[in-house]
């Protein structure tokens, strides 16, 4: 049992175009490169350069306090205006009652600890209005130096965001000029796969960009062509057979009617119900082959579906909400043909047979048996038949849904096999419609 087959589709969080698929993998890949540089730098960069900032900054405070005591009293006020412009630091002398500092700040840690590391003493920070001050014991002063908390502050939030942001847009962008530039073709290719059914006039992919996408459309092109070539010449063969067949055949019933008359009666009447079999047979051959080569052409669809159910002699309801001006562009004679086929089964295996016709849709419901859920894909297959005998008069000769399937995927048609309101089977037959 394969996992994924129990995970709806709806569940699936996974984009479902090449281009989104892309970009969530380029996005997720510079996600992880954003980290991995951003721990490096921290790592290699911004850790260095803070340690030497704050041994830069402990030099600084000590230099300070050093300056200050060696220097005249009247000579200090001057040097403090100077350390505030300069660097704004503030000396004090006064001992002020400050709270501990309690906040977390790296720079004022690392600070602390290049400052033990100087005057080889313990080093208390106090946490003021708008500075962080520290105790600086110098030649029996005990100074308290003020300087601002985001002095040597570094934003590595910021950092981080401003990477992974960059990041972001440049796989974007890059995600987006790369797909659009593969997913182009590929588009095309699909285009192209989804329109072709077998007929010799598709438009070649145009075999241009890089070598991989040359290589597909090359290929496409070859493989159209061939499986073309191939159908023409297997429908060319059907309906040369089809039609050399219908000689000997007649042939055949002008011996049947020329036997003498003691011949046995009822070996005559086998005879001739074996020769209408095959004579059905070669019919639907020719037809099919007729339809696959048919052109499309304008036709009244509510007339054209009304002419055809005025052919059987058991009463067709039709229901339909298209104009009788409504045009359609289709082949008459391969519509014509699924539409009897599809109506025939149902008038043989039920009582009531229903048509519904829309602008894009034919439904042919009836209140028959219907066909199992199971049964449904198989039912197109040629000679393949729900009644288990090989008897014509209730089986049918089990080409007829499979006539229906080869020529909907001839014309581009939709054939979907469902159940009716009525009990029966509903067959959902869609066209496109000539605006």
């Amino acid at each position: 049992m394969n996992l994924f087959s129990t995970i709806p589709n709806s569940v699936s969080v996974l984009p479902q175009s090449l281009l989104g698929r892309t970009t969530l993998t380029l996005a997720v890949s510079s996600f992880l490169i954003a980290v991995v540089s951003t721990i490096a730098l921290n790592l290699f960069v911004i850790e260095p350069i803070s340690e030497r900032s704050a041994d830069d900054e402990a030099a600084l405070l000590v230099l300070s306090a050093q300056t200050w005591v060696e220097l005249p009293p009247q000579a200090r006020p001057y040097f403090e205006l100077e350390l505030a412009q300069s660097h704004d630091l503030i000396i004090s002398v006064a001992q002020q009652s400050l709270p501990p500092l309690q906040r977390y700040l790296p720079f004022t840690e690392m600070l602390q600890e290049k400052l033990r590391g100087r005057l080889a003493l313990d080093v208390s920070m106090y946490d003021g209005d708008d500075l962080v001050w520290v105790d600086v014991p110098m030649a029996g002063y005990n100074l308290q130096i003020g300087f601002s908390p985001d002095r040597r502050d570094v934003q590595l939030l910021y950092v981080a965001i401003v990477i992974a942001g960059l990041g972001a847009g440049i796989v974007f962008l890059t995600s987006l000029l790369i797909v659009r530039r593969i997913a182009r073709p590929l588009v095309q290719v699909g285009n192209q796969a989804e329109a072709f059914r077998g007929l010799a006039d598709i438009e070649p992919l145009p075999e241009t960009g890089p070598r991989e996408l040359v290589s597909l459309a090359r290929n496409f092109n070859t493989m159209a062509e061939e499986i073309a070539l191939w159908l023409a010449n297997r429908t060319t063969l059907m309906a040369g057979i089809s039609h050399d067949l219908r000689t000997p055949l007649t042939r055949m019933r002008l011996a049947l009617e020329l036997l003498p008359d003691s011949v046995d009666e009822a070996l005559v009447q086998r005879f001739e119900r074996n020769l209408e079999t095959m004579d059905l047979l070669i019919g639907d051959a020719l037809r099919f082959a007729q339809g696959t080569r048919e052109s499309v052409q304008p036709v009244a669809v509510m007339a054209f579906v009304q002419e055809i159910l005025d052919t059987y002699d058991q009463p067709i309801e039709l229901k339909s909400s298209v104009g009788e001006d409504q045009v359609v562009a289709l082949a008459p004679n391969a519509f014509s043909r699924v539409l009897s086929n599809l109506v025939g089964n149902g008038t043989k295996y039920a009582n009531q047979v229903q048509v519904s016709l829309s602008a894009h849709e034919i439904v042919v419901s009836d209140d028959g048996p219907g066909i199992p859920a199971a049964e449904r894909s198989s039912v197109f297959q040629p000679f393949y038949r729900l009644e288990a005998s090989r008897n014509m008069s209730t089986g049918g000769s089990g080409l007829g849904l499979a006539v229906v399937q080869q020529l909907s995927a001839a014309h581009g048609w939709q054939i979907e096999i469902g159940e009716s309101d009525k009990g029966g089977a509903a067959i959902h037959w869609r066209y496109a419609v000539e605006k």
